[in-house]
């Protein structure tokens, strides 16, 4: 059995005559409302041949579709991103900006996160622009730029309710992620650490640098803590670092990802906000943990 999961941004109404059409039209079972306004599911035999066109057609419609096995699907394991996924910024493109290279950064960060450009040359690039300037200006950019993915928190508390546990795991820096992750509840936050010297950033990252694989091996790694498989694992991202462990998870979701991370990914959100993720997984919105 599978399960077709439709959401919508909560700005938004999802018609119950498109659920009932798009029911019918894929032989689907009764509708379950998870929410009255914007998500719904329903049981599937099999996953019809044309998927793939119905996802872009209601992608038109703003409706996001996720299909998947109906099994598992609440997930014990979170494995998010943080630039662009948790947060809705870049957090070194804001350090670039406070820097006076704010352009020049974002170009590359927009082609480093299409894979476009290698993820650790792009990354060693950017930061050398950095040399020079204070730490302070971290908790600045903390304070006056960053802010929180709309449903972000809710993701995470709602998860860690049901027993899951939370990981950051971001090709940021520890100086965001550790106050990001605190401020979201997280259980644990791994990133790239920036060298500084007597409070001036030295304009390089420390080694090794987290990147795609290590991505991959925070996921293998954790699992094997927890004594739970893949299959267990829900992780999120947006930009082509995060393919390997999105591939790896029993449910990797792009959400509102680079073009090339969509083209790759088996399951996308791009309308709904971060508790979408807890729809495909069955929550209805009676469950959501607000903190």
């Amino acid at each position: 059995m599978f399960t077709a999961t439709l959401i919508t941004n909560p700005a938004m109404v999802l018609e119950p005559a498109m659920v009932r059409a798009l029911r019918l039209a894929m032989g689907g079972g009764d509708a379950l409302w998870l929410d009255p306004n914007c998500a719904a599911e329903f049981p599937m035999n099999s996953v019809p041949k044309n998927i793939d066109a119905v996802w872009e057609s209601l992608q038109a419609e703003g409706v996001d579709l996720v299909v998947q096995p109906g099994a598992n699907r609440r997930k014990r394991l979170l494995l998010a991103d943080m630039d662009s996924t948790m947060i809705q910024q870049e957090c070194i493109d804001e350090l670039a900006e406070a820097a006076g290279h704010g352009d020049a950064v974002r170009a590359v960060t927009a082609r480093a996160m299409n894979g476009e450009l290698d993820f650790e040359d792009a990354l060693r690039e950017r930061v050398a622009v950095m040399k020079g300037l204070p730490e302070a200006v971290i908790d600045e950019v903390l304070k006056t730029r960053i802010t929180m993915m709309p449903g972000a928190a809710t993701l995470v508390a709602t998860m860690k309710a049901q027993g899951a546990y939370t990981a950051l795991v971001s090709g940021g820096f520890t100086a965001f992620t550790e106050k990001v992750a605190a401020r979201l509840g997280f259980d644990e936050n791994r990133a790239n650490v920036l060298v500084s010297e007597k409070g001036v950033l030295t304009g390089t990252v420390a080694d090794p640098v987290l990147g795609r694989q290590a991505k991959v091996d925070a996921l293998a790694d954790l699992t094997t803590r927890l004594g739970i498989g893949a299959g267990d694992v829900l992780a999120i991202g947006d930009g082509a670092n995060d393919l390997g462990m999105l591939a790896a998870a029993g449910l990797g979701v792009a959400v509102h990802a680079k073009p090339a991370v969509q083209a790759e990914a088996r399951h996308r959100i791009n309308h709904g906000d971060l508790t979408a993720l807890l729809y495909v997984q069955g929550y209805a919105r009676a469950d959501f943990v607000t903190r």
